[in-house]
Parts: structure tokens; C-alpha cells; sequence
């Protein structure tokens, strides 16, 4: 009897102070603001239509503690290959902050001095893709933006760098999965948030 191929659904983390500026917030643990807190708690309910064989979050407490008000904590792994961009030097800068000094850069172009290529967040996230991937039933992932879009990315096939047409909102819901069968991978979902609609 086939059996359908697993699928993975991606949370960004709600709002922190940093998502709202637009700053890059890579290791720096910043929490939720108490509107993040109100867009995790919002995710329970659409969440609670799916069955997952596994639940893992980065480690980084606006991920674990989205995860936890969605109901996850007690079931969710923590994973280091989870964690977001490790954005170096320009750690806590916005986009604007950094084109003063280098007009035009992008991080999907330029890349971040002292920090992470965006080859080495792409090997993460084939790691994470491949753990998914050997589960029997489906995975539920709590993370971060860039990663994520990283990892859309990935899942299709297509370098890291291309996670740059995947715009991400915070809390919001994605789901990886496949066409026909586990032969071609696909989005089923992207970037979902009208279960934050009042």
C-alpha cells in the first residue's frame, strides 16, 4: 500500500523587537514582544489539524517559546541546525544601517563578514530536509526567517541563496511537501497568516 510521503510545516517565531525594526537578529536571544506572544498562542488552533510524528524547534527562545504557546513544548526537540543566519558583524544592523558603508548589499548577494555563507546555512538545513524526510508521518518545525526561507529553498532543490524569493512573515505557517509523490518536492503552502486575522 503507497503511503503518503511526509510533509513539513514551517513556523516562523512571532515578533520581536528586532523582527519589527528590521534589525538582523541571528544568535542574539531576543524574546517576544507581547504582540509575538498573542501571534503564537493564534497558531494552536490551525496547528491542531495536523498530526506530527515530530516537533522541533531552534533553541533560541522565540522560537521554543512560539513553539510552547502553540501548544508544542512538551513534545518539541531542540536543534542547533535550527538556529538562524549567524549574521557576524552585521548582527543587530538593519539593511539600511549596513548600506551606508556598502551601498547595494544584499545578504543573499554579499553575504555577512565574520558570520555564516549562505552555503553553510543551506548544509544545515539539507540536514534538517533529510531528517524530515527519513520520518514516517509529518514534522513540525519552529524556526527563523532566513533559515527558513533557506530551506524552502533546499527542499526544492534550488541553491540557498534563492531562499531570497521566499519572503517570510513572523508567525506565520508553510508547508513543504510534494507533488504526486516523494519523486518532486514542492510548496503546498507559503507563508500563510489568516489565522492572525481578528
Amino acid at each position: 500500500m503507497k503511503t503518503q510521503a511526509p510533509r513539513v510545516v514551517l513556523v516562523r517565531h512571532g515578533e520581536t523587537a528586532w523582527s519589527r525594526s528590521g534589525q538582523h537578529t541571528g544568535r542574539t536571544d531576543v524574546p517576544l514582544l507581547e504582540d509575538g506572544r498573542k501571534m503564537a498562542a493564534m497558531l494552536a488552533s490551525p496547528l491542531r489539524a495536523w498530526s506530527f510524528a515530530q516537533v522541533w524547534t531552534s533553541p533560541l527562545s522565540r522560537a521554543f517559546e512560539t513553539c510552547a504557546l502553540a501548544g508544542y513544548g512538551d513534545v518539541a526537540h531542540r536543534s542547533d541546525d535550527l538556529m538562524e543566519w549567524d549574521y557576524g558583524d552585521h548582527e543587530g544592523l538593519t539593511r539600511a544601517e549596513i548600506q551606508v558603508e556598502n551601498p547595494g548589499w544584499t545578504l543573499w548577494k554579499d553575504g555577512v563578514p565574520h558570520g555564516e555563507t549562505a552555503e553553510q546555512v543551506g548544509a544545515r538545513a539539507d540536514h534538517v530536509i533529510a531528517r524530515a524526510r527519513a520520518e514516517q508521518g509529518d514534522v513540525l518545525i519552529f524556526s527563523h526567517g532566513h533559515f527558513l526561507r533557506v530551506m524552502a529553498a533546499r527542499w526544492l532543490g534550488l541553491p540557498p541563496t534563492d531562499g531570497r524569493l521566499f519572503l517570510l512573515s513572523t508567525g506565520s505557517i508553510s508547508v513543504l511537501g510534494f507533488d504526486g509523490d516523494a519523486a518532486q518536492p514542492a510548496l503546498a503552502s507559503w507563508n500563510d497568516t489568516t489565522h492572525l486575522k481578528d
